[in-house]
């Protein structure tokens, strides 16, 4: 699914219009929307709903949804800001259905929209639309402010005993939580957001629920503004996608995922699924590698093998009973560029590669990922080897390239990449890089408050310039290809802002891309079951405090599982 700027939606509403598809059947079927997606959260029987309405086609969403509401056996009240409805069909059939009308223009002081926030269950807020991009000053701002002080007041209100009190009393007592009322839903965005940019008015009013039309907007993805959104929903109102032009920014889908998913075929085996190679950990970092192999395993690859330093297999082995595993030679704790040697000979028996989680950065570590992630790897024709120790006979002079296969890079991997000047230009194209904003920032030498301020663009650029499939973490995440093409992912969630997400994310990643996903197509899926997943773990649990990364592992597979079903 396309996300457009403000200007985009213009033009696909405009071409809509021009084939037939009239912007009035167009706010009729976003109003229509809007009623719809209340109805689905609270009946509307005998609700008293506040629909605030401004002078554009915004307003006019709002009229539609005002009067549908009205049909539904809605208490429907219309407030209107400075909109002429001389000639305003939509307001004349609001009026006409049985909605009352007030005018801010004749509301001194704010009266009678303090007395409709105190009464309202549901507030629809239809007054500026994607098209604002001014600050919000005069009226407009009052009006909004009492809305959003009676919503806030409201909702801290308290039941009339003491919560608090009883507890005291009987720790096990079940006191009712008040309602959380009014419920506020944004038609297209909360009044006060900038959809192209995601800068948020002070003025706003936060949303529950945001209703969005046709397509979603490129700001609704940009913190501030994405934060007062609620859950987005995003409306069908007849333009087609054929209409969109010249748009590479995508919202991952739950239909584009689930069209990707690794296939399960009855007669598998093992090797079905493929092999990944994981070469991670060092002394300090322990749980990185054990939580990249669980989660490759957990998103369906056949056989994970981690390639770890000596001393670090006995504490990672008993974590962990599903893997395979390769020592590596070592230095006080840390792999040593040693290690290249023993990894090149083993590479051909497997289809992906992890490298990065929990290697540290001392200088060996660095060595060692620069020549391993170079290209130029050789192949040695070694003695048969016994067990897990390396054959210590020297290596036969006669040798044969040895190509790394598809190749994830993460965490110390990238920090030791950075290191260099022009790294990209030493490493095989079409990997794919997982950093998170501090990793991102040391990549292109800048900071991290730069990447966070344009994330999308930061992404996108960096993925073409270095020809790799570039994996920016954090809220929401971008995944950015050399081709031009970007995709964000619907998830923004405090419960993976824990160490070793980021570990179970890349593993994930791994895995697919061993069940033969391409880089690209395995970062998208990756990405969507990591978040998911964490989504998961909240809804089941109901917390978001507390949780750790390895509470996401058996989450992996319930979620896949629904995506099938």
């Amino acid at each position: 699914m396309y996300i457009l700027s403000v200007e985009q939606m213009r033009q696909a509403e405009a071409a809509a219009d021009a084939i037939g598809q009239t912007y009035a059947m167009m706010m009729e079927s976003a109003g229509q929307a809007v009623a719809t997606a209340v109805r689905q959260l609270t009946d509307p029987q005998g609700l008293h709903i506040l629909v605030l309405v401004g002078p554009g086609n915004n307003g006019g969403d709002g009229l539609v949804a005002a009067y549908h509401l009205q049909q539904m056996g809605g208490l429907a009240v219309c407030y209107i800001w400075k909109r002429n409805v001389e000639g305003d069909a939509n307001f004349a059939r609001a009026r006409d259905a049985g909605c009352r009308i007030l005018w801010a223009r004749e509301d001194a002081g704010w009266t009678a929209l303090r007395q409709e926030c105190e009464q309202a269950d549901v507030v629809l807020d239809a007054l500026l639309g994607t098209g604002a991009d001014r600050p919000i000053t005069g009226d407009l701002a009052e009006l909004l402010g009492v809305v959003r002080e009676t919503v806030e007041r409201r909702r801290r209100a308290r039941l009339p005993w003491m919560k608090e009190a009883l507890q005291v009393i009987d720790p096990t007592l079940k006191v009712p939580e008040r309602p959380e009322t009014p419920l506020v839903v944004a038609v297209d965005v909360p009044s006060g957001v900038n959809c192209d940019t995601g800068a948020l008015d002070p003025a706003a009013v936060p949303a529950d629920v945001t209703v969005t039309f046709g397509f979603p907007k490129r700001g609704q993805f940009i913190f501030p503004a994405a934060g007062v959104l609620g859950k987005l929903l995003i409306a069908e109102i007849g333009i087609s996608p054929r209409l969109v032009k010249d748009c590479h920014l995508h919202l991952v889908t739950t239909k584009m995922v689930t069209e990707r998913l690794p296939q399960r075929p009855l007669d598998a085996h093992k090797g079905t699924f493929g092999r990944a190679l994981i070469i991670a950990g060092s002394v300090n970092y322990t749980g990185a590698p054990a939580l990249a192999a669980a989660a490759a395993a957990r998103v369906g690859a056949g056989l994970v093998t981690l390639a770890l330093a000596r001393s670090v297999f006995p504490i990672v082995a008993g974590k962990l009973y599903e893997p395979t595993y390769i020592l590596l030679p070592e230095s006080m704790g840390v792999i040593s560029d040693e290690a290249v040697d023993v990894l090149c000979e083993r590479l051909p028996e497997y289809d992906a590669v992890l490298i990065g989680p929990g290697l540290g950065q001392a200088e060996e570590v660095v060595r060692f990922v620069h020549t391993f992630l170079s290209g130029e790897l050789r192949l040695p024709r070694r003695r048969p080897r016994i067990g897990f120790v390396e054959a210590s006979a020297p290596a036969d002079t006669s040798s044969s390239a040895c190509r790394l296969p598809p190749t994830v890079i993460d965490a110390d991997a990238l920090n030791a990449l950075a290191k260099a000047e022009k790294w990209w230009e030493r490493i095989p194209a079409g990997c794919v890089l997982t950093p998170h904003p501090g990793e991102m920032a040391r990549l292109l030498g800048c900071t991290a408050q730069e990447v966070q301020a344009d994330r999308i663009g930061v992404a996108s650029r960096a993925a073409q310039q270095w020809g790799q499939i570039v994996v920016l973490k954090g809220a929401h995440t971008v995944i950015a290809s050399p081709d031009g093409e970007t995709y964000i992912l619907p998830f923004a969630n405090p419960v993976l802002a824990t160490a070793g997400t980021g570990d179970v994310l890349a593993g994930a990643v791994v895995g697919l891309m061993a069940q033969g996903l391409s880089p690209l197509d395995a970062a998208i899926v990756g990405g969507f079951l990591h978040g998911m997943a964490a989504e998961e773990v909240e809804f089941s649990r109901q917390i978001t405090c507390g949780v750790v990364a390895s509470d996401l592992l058996p989450a992996l597979p319930i979620v896949i599982q629904r995506l099938r079903t």
